[in-house]
């Protein structure tokens, strides 16, 4: 399977200088990933990460590699990010503090595989529905976990931006991948949190089913800045299809950056 409808956005936002948002999108390969670290450290990591993570289309897209060995490279590009970005921050030890999260989604076989640090987003809406794939590695989310937190309390409470695991260059000690089965009309969304923390998931689902994927992007954006757009925002949508079906549209391997990986 390949991803071939895909329409990505991003935005600076109202508040931001600057974007430290990154992303990119391939008929292999779709990933997001939200900076953190002030100066320019923040959009240097994550530039870093998709750039990094675009490097391995080739593997993930090759008819040579079993899917076991496909899910296995995807699994350890979240380590070889990490190495990167320690490797950056000892060339310039005033770059020491940033990071990044990395979400990206991968079809292999019959799947998709998540790969994933942090609290940006994976969706996969399915009909009229929309589920969260990936889990939120922060405080809030780990409070939730232990019952001691309500989901009416994650938007508003002050640690909710306070995150649990993220690539800083400190080292990972088991990355993990997630497979999830597909279905013909799935289509999938990965959103920095500048989206999420604005938007619940029903705001969500209710601008994706309104029209084209194309048109969802962009409303998905317009919406943020109407409700003060306090962080960059980026989104990917994306839907799948058998490979044989979609030789015909597809031409090689697009390959597309956004936000600071773009420059």
């Amino acid at each position: 399977m390949v991803f071939t409808s895909i329409a990505a956005k991003t935005d600076l936002g109202l508040v931001r200088q600057k974007n430290e948002d990154s992303a990119l999108y391939s008929n292999s390969l779709i990933a997001v990933g939200d900076g953190m670290g002030g100066a320019i450290g923040g959009e240097i990591a994550s530039k870093l990460a998709i750039h990094l993570l675009s490097e391995f289309i080739p593997l993930l897209k090759s008819a040579e590699l079993d899917e076991d060995s496909k899910a296995e490279i995807f699994r350890s590009a979240l380590l070889e990010v990490d190495k990167k970005i320690a490797s950056h921050i000892k060339e310039q030890e005033e770059l020491t503090g940033m990071g990044t999260t990395l979400t990206a989604l991968s079809p292999i076989g019959k799947f998709i595989a998540l790969l994933h640090i942090g609290d940006s987003r994976a969706y996969r809406i399915r009909g009229k529905e929309i589920e969260q794939l990936s889990q939120d590695h922060t405080v809030v989310q780990e409070l939730f976990n232990q019952d001691r937190l309500k989901k009416s309390e994650i938007k508003d409470h002050p640690q909710r931006s306070m995150l649990t695991q993220v690539l800083m260059g400190r080292g990972i000690e088991d990355p993990i991948l997630q497979l999830f089965p597909v279905e013909k009309s799935d289509l999938f969304l990965l959103c920095s949190d500048g989206l999420s923390n604005v938007l619940d998931d029903q705001e969500i689902l209710s601008i994706v089913l309104e029209g084209s994927i194309e048109s969802a992007a962009n409303n998905l954006i317009t919406a943020v800045r109407s409700s003060g757009a306090p962080d960059n925002v980026t989104v990917v949508l994306a839907k799948v299809e058998n490979l044989k079906d979609a030789d015909l549209k597809i031409s090689g391997e697009l390959v597309e950056f956004l936000g600071a990986a773009h420059g």
